[in-house]
């Protein structure tokens, strides 16, 4: 059995660390290939494109468990190191979902959860067995834990040559910004987010992980990259990816924009900061309805066929987007006088009719309702400790095939089985 870091846990300053494992004790273990499974399938359908490809995340919050629930949808097993009694601290983000943090279950299903003080001699031999067995380590602790822990890099690659490495961080491995700790609405802010995004009174965040999400996007795809590459070389590899480089190419237009367009970007609320007309506009009864353009066929169309005014084509203040935009607060109540006779559902109609983009504004609530998810039947129900709950399937559709979707697991649900078939004993 390949050794772990075997340093004292007080020569080990990770922060935070994944918990205590009641001691266990060593078997032995020969060195397995990579894609060798440690136990019993997880709940994958047959032919998943990453059926026997071993994870092991050693990871918490959103960033990593988002990149590596993605791979377990698509057939691998995902083994989640966690801190025994505590876990990954989004299990506590709050209780609105059966009683489980909503975080938590969306980001876990079809993963196996282990608890594991990877800082005890123990703890760091059951480590070192599973990822002589793993195709994929990822870790998104605080920069800096994964080498105090002998879990670096280097290190597990010179161990592992056919391991794909991914750390995720919020600023990446170097620079001024490496230690700095990082939270979501934190590189939000980093990002120039922020400042692009609300009224132009007040500056207002994304209303969800944007910036965890795009790393773990990144991570997920960088992934399958490398899985892709070792298929060719036979060698594994490493990556790092940045929660501000990943929301950074995300803002790489309001740059361009702002930067090389000689002004700032505004905050618009609801409305684009860019094109115009796109945003809400009041129909009959105040009900708002959300259209918007893309080209000027498309505004001649908008000006003959919705709003009856064909003198707006060659109004100089609108015959450009440039021009739309600059103008837009004189454009809008026209708009809008427009359309005050027309109740929403009919003007949908007639902008649909017409091939102009039209939304109606949903709460979450209504979305889960959304007659276009239920007429292509894209929920399905997923097991949790907490009871069942709804899922939608994987935006990426393959005909013949299903994401796996497997069940939430309970914190250190699959210990004992994974110790025991490591050939270690069960926990105590």
């Amino acid at each position: 059995m390949t050794s772990a870091a075997t340093s004292p846990a007080a020569d080990i300053q990770a922060s935070p660390e994944p918990g205590t494992l009641a001691s266990a004790e060593p078997g032995t273990q020969a060195r397995a290939e990579p894609g060798t499974q440690v136990g019993a399938a997880s709940a994958s359908a047959g032919g998943l494109p990453l059926d026997g490809i071993t994870v092991i995340a050693l990871e918490q919050a959103v960033a990593a468990p988002f990149a590596t629930r993605q791979l377990a949808d698509l057939g691998a097993r995902v083994i989640k190191v966690e801190r025994p009694g505590v876990g990954d601290f989004a299990r506590d983000y709050d209780q609105a979902v059966h009683g489980q943090a909503s975080y938590f279950v969306w980001l876990n299903r079809g993963k196996q959860s282990i608890e594991l003080d990877v800082k005890s001699r123990e703890g760091g031999a059951v480590m070192a067995a599973l990822l002589a067995r793993a195709d994929v380590f990822v870790q998104n602790l605080v920069p800096g834990a994964a080498g105090r822990l002998g879990l670096g890099t280097e290190t597990l690659r010179e161990r592992h040559p056919k391991l794909i490495t991914c750390s995720i961080s919020g600023y990446g491995p170097d620079g001024p910004y490496a230690r700095k700790k990082a939270y979501d609405l934190l590189v939000q802010c980093e990002a120039g987010l922020l400042s692009v995004t609300g009224t132009p009174d007040e500056p207002a965040k994304a209303g969800i992980s944007v910036a965890d999400i795009a790393a773990g996007m990144y991570a997920y795809s960088g992934i399958l990259a490398a899985l892709y590459e070792r298929e060719r070389t036979g060698r594994g590899t490493s990556l790092d990816v940045a929660m501000l480089d990943a929301l950074g190419e995300w803002m790489s237009q309001p740059f361009y924009y702002s930067v090389y367009g000689g002004r700032p970007a505004r905050r618009t609320g609801a409305r684009h900061a860019s094109i115009s007309p796109y945003g809400p506009y009041a129909a009959a009864g105040g009900d708002q309805v959300f259209l918007g353009l893309q080209n000027e066929r498309e505004w001649v169309i908008l000006c003959e066929k919705i709003l009856n005014r064909p003198d707006l084509v060659s109004d100089e203040r609108f015959t450009t987007n440039t021009r739309r935009v600059e103008h837009d607060a004189e454009l809008t109540p026209i708009i809008e006088e427009a359309l005050a006779a027309i109740p929403a559902v009919s003007l949908t109609e007639a902008l649909d009719e017409a091939g102009i983009a039209n939304a109606r504004l949903r709460t979450p609530e209504q979305f889960a309702a959304h007659p276009q998810l239920q007429a292509r039947d894209r929920w399905r129900d997923v097991p949790t400790p907490g009871g069942p709950v709804r899922a939608l399937l994987p935006p990426v559709s393959v005909p013949g095939r299903e994401a796996a979707m497997g069940a939430v697991p309970s914190l250190g649900e699959h210990t004992d089985v994974i110790l025991t078939e490591l050939g270690f004993g069960a926990a105590r």
